[in-house]
Protein backbone atom coordinates (compact mmCIF):
# COMPACT_ATOMS: atom_id res chain seq x y z
CA UNK A 1 0.00 0.00 0.00
CA UNK A 2 1.44 3.66 -0.75
CA UNK A 3 2.72 4.84 2.07
CA UNK A 4 1.90 8.99 1.72
CA UNK A 5 -1.82 9.04 0.42
CA UNK A 6 -2.58 10.06 -3.25
CA UNK A 7 -4.59 13.19 -4.25
CA UNK A 8 -6.53 12.32 -7.43
CA UNK A 9 -6.57 15.01 -10.23
CA UNK A 10 -9.62 16.19 -9.00
CA UNK A 11 -8.29 17.57 -5.74
CA UNK A 12 -4.97 18.78 -7.64
CA UNK A 13 -4.45 22.71 -7.80
CA UNK A 14 -5.65 24.59 -10.90
CA UNK A 15 -2.57 25.51 -12.12
CA UNK A 16 -1.16 22.00 -11.91
CA UNK A 17 -4.07 20.52 -13.72
CA UNK A 18 -2.96 23.46 -16.26
CA UNK A 19 0.31 22.26 -16.58
CA UNK A 20 -0.31 18.80 -16.49
CA UNK A 21 -3.79 17.64 -18.52
CA UNK A 22 -3.93 15.17 -15.62
CA UNK A 23 -8.07 14.04 -16.97
CA UNK A 24 -5.79 12.55 -20.28
CA UNK A 25 -3.52 10.61 -18.53
CA UNK A 26 -3.87 6.96 -16.83
CA UNK A 27 -3.49 6.87 -13.11
CA UNK A 28 -0.47 5.21 -13.66
CA UNK A 29 0.72 8.51 -15.70
CA UNK A 30 0.05 10.63 -12.77
CA UNK A 31 1.95 9.23 -10.88
CA UNK A 32 4.19 10.33 -8.28
CA UNK A 33 2.06 13.91 -9.10
CA UNK A 34 -0.49 12.55 -6.85
CA UNK A 35 1.76 12.02 -3.88
CA UNK A 36 3.58 15.16 -4.80
CA UNK A 37 0.24 17.16 -5.21
CA UNK A 38 0.73 17.83 -1.32
CA UNK A 39 3.47 20.42 -2.79
CA UNK A 40 1.60 22.37 -5.65
CA UNK A 41 4.22 24.57 -5.89
CA UNK A 42 7.10 22.45 -5.61
CA UNK A 43 4.67 19.70 -7.94
CA UNK A 44 4.84 22.56 -10.66
CA UNK A 45 8.26 23.04 -10.88
CA UNK A 46 9.14 19.33 -11.02
CA UNK A 47 6.35 19.45 -14.36
CA UNK A 48 8.67 22.71 -15.67
CA UNK A 49 11.84 21.22 -15.18
CA UNK A 50 10.83 17.84 -16.82
CA UNK A 51 9.35 19.30 -19.53
CA UNK A 52 12.26 21.19 -20.30
CA UNK A 53 14.50 18.26 -19.99
CA UNK A 54 12.55 15.80 -22.18
CA UNK A 55 11.73 19.20 -25.23
CA UNK A 56 15.92 19.75 -24.59
CA UNK A 57 16.68 15.91 -25.59
CA UNK A 58 19.09 15.17 -27.79
CA UNK A 59 20.17 11.81 -26.87
CA UNK A 60 17.92 8.89 -28.51
CA UNK A 61 15.18 7.60 -26.92
CA UNK A 62 16.72 4.34 -26.81
CA UNK A 63 19.01 5.21 -24.87
CA UNK A 64 17.96 6.67 -22.11
CA UNK A 65 15.22 4.15 -21.54
CA UNK A 66 18.05 1.32 -21.62
CA UNK A 67 20.01 3.56 -19.04
CA UNK A 68 16.18 4.59 -16.99
CA UNK A 69 15.85 0.71 -16.98
CA UNK A 70 18.78 -0.93 -15.22
CA UNK A 71 18.71 2.87 -12.69
CA UNK A 72 15.30 1.43 -11.74
CA UNK A 73 16.86 -2.52 -11.46
CA UNK A 74 19.24 -0.88 -8.56
CA UNK A 75 16.30 1.93 -7.15
CA UNK A 76 14.12 -1.97 -7.25
CA UNK A 77 11.39 0.90 -8.04
CA UNK A 78 8.53 -1.38 -9.13
CA UNK A 79 6.86 1.27 -10.96
CA UNK A 80 9.53 2.41 -13.31
CA UNK A 81 10.62 -1.34 -13.99
CA UNK A 82 6.83 -2.07 -14.97
CA UNK A 83 6.17 0.98 -17.22
CA UNK A 84 7.46 1.23 -20.81
CA UNK A 85 7.12 4.65 -22.87
CA UNK A 86 6.20 4.92 -25.98
CA UNK A 87 8.34 6.87 -27.93
CA UNK A 88 10.97 4.21 -26.51
CA UNK A 89 9.66 1.21 -28.07
CA UNK A 90 9.32 3.69 -31.53
CA UNK A 91 12.87 4.03 -31.36
CA UNK A 92 13.68 -0.02 -31.22
CA UNK A 93 13.33 -0.75 -27.50
CA UNK A 94 11.02 -4.08 -27.30
CA UNK A 95 11.72 -6.61 -24.34
CA UNK A 96 14.78 -8.79 -26.19
CA UNK A 97 16.62 -5.33 -26.05
CA UNK A 98 15.14 -5.00 -21.87
CA UNK A 99 16.76 -8.73 -21.68
CA UNK A 100 19.94 -7.31 -22.19
CA UNK A 101 19.94 -5.42 -19.25
CA UNK A 102 20.60 -7.97 -17.46
CA UNK A 103 24.37 -8.17 -18.55
CA UNK A 104 24.74 -5.49 -20.53
CA UNK A 105 28.63 -5.16 -20.64
CA UNK A 106 28.12 -8.58 -22.87
CA UNK A 107 25.51 -7.64 -24.64
CA UNK A 108 25.83 -7.90 -28.64
CA UNK A 109 22.97 -6.02 -29.67
CA UNK A 110 24.02 -2.68 -27.79
CA UNK A 111 26.35 -0.23 -29.07
CA UNK A 112 29.19 0.95 -27.32
CA UNK A 113 27.62 4.13 -26.74
CA UNK A 114 24.79 2.45 -24.96
CA UNK A 115 26.71 0.71 -22.76
CA UNK A 116 28.79 3.39 -21.71
CA UNK A 117 25.27 5.16 -21.11
CA UNK A 118 23.91 2.65 -18.95
CA UNK A 119 27.18 1.96 -17.26
CA UNK A 120 27.11 5.89 -16.51
CA UNK A 121 24.17 5.31 -14.94
CA UNK A 122 24.52 2.48 -13.07
CA UNK A 123 28.01 3.61 -11.32
CA UNK A 124 25.87 6.62 -10.49
CA UNK A 125 23.21 4.79 -8.68
CA UNK A 126 25.75 2.45 -7.25
CA UNK A 127 29.09 4.21 -7.19
CA UNK A 128 29.29 7.86 -7.87
CA UNK A 129 32.95 8.50 -6.75
CA UNK A 130 34.26 5.73 -9.33
CA UNK A 131 33.54 8.42 -11.81
CA UNK A 132 36.55 9.52 -11.77
CA UNK A 133 38.61 11.92 -14.42
CA UNK A 134 39.44 8.63 -16.33
CA UNK A 135 35.85 7.86 -16.60
CA UNK A 136 34.95 11.20 -18.09
CA UNK A 137 37.70 11.48 -20.67
CA UNK A 138 35.98 7.95 -21.64
CA UNK A 139 32.58 9.24 -21.58
CA UNK A 140 34.46 12.19 -23.68
CA UNK A 141 35.28 9.65 -26.52
CA UNK A 142 31.58 8.74 -27.08
CA UNK A 143 29.25 12.14 -26.08
CA UNK A 144 30.08 15.83 -26.43
CA UNK A 145 29.55 17.53 -23.02
CA UNK A 146 26.51 18.99 -23.27
CA UNK A 147 25.15 15.51 -24.11
CA UNK A 148 27.23 14.62 -20.77
CA UNK A 149 25.42 17.01 -18.88
CA UNK A 150 21.71 15.87 -20.25
CA UNK A 151 22.70 12.25 -19.62
CA UNK A 152 23.80 13.23 -15.95
CA UNK A 153 20.71 15.75 -15.09
CA UNK A 154 18.42 12.48 -16.34
CA UNK A 155 20.28 9.60 -14.49
CA UNK A 156 20.37 11.47 -11.47
CA UNK A 157 16.75 12.37 -12.00
CA UNK A 158 15.73 8.90 -12.19
CA UNK A 159 18.53 8.04 -9.17
CA UNK A 160 16.89 10.28 -7.09
CA UNK A 161 13.43 9.49 -8.34
CA UNK A 162 12.86 6.51 -8.69
CA UNK A 163 14.83 5.53 -4.89
CA UNK A 164 11.56 8.23 -3.63
CA UNK A 165 9.36 6.41 -5.62
CA UNK A 166 10.68 2.44 -4.55
CA UNK A 167 10.44 4.10 -0.58
CA UNK A 168 6.40 5.59 -1.53
CA UNK A 169 5.57 2.19 -2.49
CA UNK A 170 3.07 2.97 -5.10
CA UNK A 171 2.59 -0.96 -6.59
CA UNK A 172 -1.30 -0.94 -6.07
CA UNK A 173 -2.12 -0.33 -9.46
CA UNK A 174 1.00 -2.18 -11.13
CA UNK A 175 0.88 -5.80 -12.66
CA UNK A 176 0.75 -8.54 -10.16
CA UNK A 177 4.79 -9.35 -10.82
CA UNK A 178 5.41 -5.81 -9.82
CA UNK A 179 3.51 -5.69 -6.43
CA UNK A 180 4.64 -9.70 -5.10
CA UNK A 181 6.99 -9.07 -2.59
CA UNK A 182 8.43 -12.83 -1.85
CA UNK A 183 11.53 -13.78 -3.68
CA UNK A 184 13.73 -10.92 -3.16
CA UNK A 185 14.91 -8.45 -6.16
CA UNK A 186 12.92 -8.30 -9.12
CA UNK A 187 14.08 -7.27 -13.02
CA UNK A 188 12.36 -5.00 -15.44
CA UNK A 189 13.86 -7.97 -18.04
CA UNK A 190 12.01 -11.62 -18.21
CA UNK A 191 8.81 -10.02 -16.99
CA UNK A 192 4.98 -10.74 -19.40
CA UNK A 193 2.90 -8.04 -18.17
CA UNK A 194 3.82 -4.49 -18.22
CA UNK A 195 2.42 -1.15 -18.55
CA UNK A 196 2.70 0.98 -21.67
CA UNK A 197 2.84 4.81 -21.26
CA UNK A 198 2.57 7.57 -24.28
Amino acid sequence: MTRISMIEHEGWSEALRVATNPEAMTPLERGTLRIMAHKPETSLGFVGFFGALRAERTLPERLTELMRLRIAFHNQCRSCMAVRYSAAAEDGVDEALVCSLERPAEAENLSEREKLAIDYGERLATNHLSLDDGYYAKLKEHFSEPEIVELGIFAALCVGFGRLGASWDMVEELPKAFQEREGGPIAPWGQSELVGVR
